[in-house]
């Protein structure tokens, strides 16, 4: 074989060899990406919520009652309950829909024909003024706590939308859900509700909405605070539930873990 031959062989077979290997460096960049594609790659943190049931928990007593008063006149207020005496004791006795109705019964005596925004402006002085003088400490200092590690807080209550929003915003929380009234084309107030009453089963799907509409698709750990039975179905479903009410061992919440003076203490210490 001459030189020129032997010179043209050895550089095909150069040829071929520098193919195979840069077909095999590409093979392995296709089938091990880079580290660093997947190594900053993190799983979210799960989000939390804290939910305060109102009357009861965030505050002493109930205050719808107070309201009404406020709001129409203790003289209207106290003939309408009497003339609803028997379906309001029944709801009270037997909580859940009888509850719901004999309470929007009262709405409907007092508050139908009036404006709104009236109303409104009204509920928030009284609202003001109430959570000043009832607020329990204890439970504030969980919600003080709540805020302070950045989760989102969120007040839930049988009570009028109007002025649960009012406390929620006086307190900096993230939102307040109460029961809505319903209003027409020109403003008044119906005196019914607008939905349900925000209670049981409905509190519980207003939070579900409330949180999968800031963290949607994911799932949440739930702080959840009651005092009463329209609290029972929010803090079966929480995470971490407790029962702040004040008739303790005898109370509707019984079975659900008791919050305690000296937790709120130690955590306002941190």
């Amino acid at each position: 074989m001459s030189v020129t031959r032997l010179h043209a062989h050895t550089l095909v077979v150069d040829f071929l060899f520098l193919q195979i290997t840069i077909g095999f460096i590409e093979y392995s960049r296709r089938s091990h990406p880079p580290a660093c594609e997947t190594d900053h790659v993190s799983t979210p943190p799960v989000p939390i919520v804290a939910a305060f049931d109102l009357d009861g928990t965030l505050s002493d007593g109930g205050s719808v009652f107070k309201w009404l008063r406020f709001i129409c006149g203790s003289r209207a207020t106290f003939l309408a309950a009497a003339r609803l005496a028997v379906p309001l004791l029944i709801g009270a006795v037997r909580s859940g829909s009888r509850a719901d109705s004999a309470k929007e019964r009262l709405f409907l005596a007092l508050l139908n024909g009036r404006d709104e925004r009236a109303v409104r402006d009204e509920s928030r002085i009284f609202a003001l003024a109430h959570f000043e003088r009832h607020a329990r400490a204890e439970v504030l200092e969980r919600v003080t706590w709540h805020l302070r590690e950045g989760h989102d807080v969120v007040i839930v209550s049988a009570s009028p939308q109007l002025y649960v929003e009012v406390v929620a915003e006086h307190l900096g929380v993230d939102g307040g859900l109460g029961t809505r009234l319903a209003t027409d084309a020109r403003g008044l107030l119906s005196g019914g509700y607008l939905g349900r009453n925000c209670r049981g089963k409905e509190k519980m799907r207003r939070l579900n909405a409330w949180i999968e509409e800031r963290h949607p698709g994911l799932e949440t750990t739930i702080y959840a605070y009651g005092n009463s039975r329209g609290d029972r179905r929010m803090l079966r479903a929480a995470t971490h539930p407790f029962n702040v009410g004040r008739l303790g061992p005898f109370g509707a919440l019984r079975h659900f873990p008791r919050l305690r003076a000296q937790d709120a203490e130690a955590l306002s210490a941190e």
